[in-house]
């Protein structure tokens, strides 16, 4: 090897330690793991999704069934079984009652609810919602046992805040969700031995605001409340990484 080539060599070794010595360490769990709610898929999370990996993280979605409570769990763990180490999971809406059940795995280190629904143990999402109703209920039930929105009242229920084409496409490709899933109970809340945090959407059309309010005090949920719609993961993108970001550094 020439003199220059060793050099080289030399420099570069030089560079990388130094890269390495002064890189962010990430503190708490580098995993996140996205679980989307009913009617849409998990693609409305490409926004939150480009900052936290922008940020250092290791960011999977779940593209789960929508087609019962059992099933949507099973995609949410086989996910969470992907993962190298420990994981923050984070769910929107129908979501919620997903990462209560799905939490239990020991991966999990924290649960992050946005605009979510965040169940104690044998209740279920019809049950919540059925609670305190939402200011708005335009979903109708298809003759096969699912639920969807009627396409003309979509944006105003699910995403006043989206740009009015975004919201004409989701409310065009709504993935339905099962009368099924909606009232199965779930069989264990995560909640109860994991820190959580709760993101309330102070517009919800959805979920009602205050429903949101009382099951993240119900489980002592750090709390932040945003100004926008049901699809604030998608409207307020930095906002709601920013609170994820938050769940990653306060879990050791």
């Amino acid at each position: 090897m020439s003199i220059f080539n060793k050099a080289a060599v030399g420099l570069t070794a030089v560079l990388l330690s130094s890269a390495a010595a002064t890189a962010p360490a990430l503190a708490g769990p580098r995993n996140i793991v996205l679980v989307h709610g009913a009617l849409v898929d998990g693609s409305g999370w490409r926004g939150v999704y480009d900052i936290l990996t922008r940020d250092g993280y290791n960011v999977s979605i779940v593209q789960q069934p929508l087609t019962s409570l059992d099933q949507d769990v099973a995609a949410t763990k086989s996910v969470l079984d992907q993962q190298d180490g420990d994981v923050v999971l984070v769910g929107h809406s129908y979501g919620g009652t997903i990462i209560t059940a799905a939490g239990d795995d020991p991966k999990v280190k924290a649960l992050v609810y946005v605009a979510a629904l965040q169940p104690e143990k044998g209740e279920s999402t019809a049950q919540l919602l059925q609670s305190m109703p939402a200011p708005t209920n335009d979903i109708r039930p298809t003759k096969d046992g699912f639920l969807l929105i009627d396409r003309e009242k979509f944006a105003a229920d699910f995403g006043a805040d989206l740009p009015k084409d975004q919201a004409e496409f989701m409310a065009r490709s709504q993935m339905p969700v099962a009368v099924a899933a909606t009232n199965s109970q779930v069989p264990v809340a995560a909640w109860h031995d994991k820190p959580s945090y709760g993101i309330v959407a102070k517009n919800d059309m959805t979920i009602k605001p205050d429903l949101e309010r009382w099951m993240y005090k119900r489980a002592g949920s750090t709390v932040t409340e945003v100004e926008g719609s049901h699809a604030i993961y998608i409207s307020q993108a930095a906002v709601v990484a920013k609170v994820i970001e938050e769940a990653v550094k306060a879990t050791k």
